[in-house]
């Protein structure tokens, strides 16, 4: 096996890659409320409530740290909570879960198509649906398409 010469590096322009960058940042703020809404939605269709114990143990976090984000998601617009009752979406949370989810179920059968194993697709994904651009979503549908 030959080893190739690392191609040499060339740094954008200051603002192209300020804007890369943020557009990092802003993506990681958004994952969290994306990661707790698509598991409240799924919470909800499946049990029927979603309780902050629940979530917590769901997302591997402090019950502190859920509470927390829940009162985010409640600031935002997203969610509801009712006493004894759980969390609930809005109708804009309830989007914003179905967009990610769908999100995950593409970027889960790109890497499915080119042969990574189901386990850690499912775990990739987690990460990638919340970075990946529209364009790039667009590109990996109609990769699949074309198959």
């Amino acid at each position: 096996m030959t080893t190739a010469e690392p191609a040499p590096i060339e740094l954008p322009e200051e603002p192209t890659q300020a804007r890369r960058f943020g557009k990092a940042r802003t993506a990681q703020s958004a994952a969290l409320l994306e990661d707790y809404a698509e598991l409240i939605a799924d919470l909800l269709a499946t049990g029927g409530e979603a309780r902050p114990t629940d979530i917590a143990r769901r997302l591997g976090v402090s019950h502190a740290t859920a509470i927390k984000a829940i009162a985010r998601l409640k600031r935002e617009g997203l969610a509801t909570a009712r006493p004894y009752r759980g969390v609930f979406l809005t109708e804009a949370g309830e989007h914003l879960a179905g967009r990610v989810r769908l999100r995950h179920r593409l970027v889960v059968d790109l890497l499915l198509a080119v042969g990574v194993p189901r386990e850690a697709a499912e775990q990739d994904a987690e990460g990638i649906e919340h970075h990946v651009s529209d364009a790039t979503l667009a590109a990996f549908s109609r990769f699949l398409a074309g198959r």
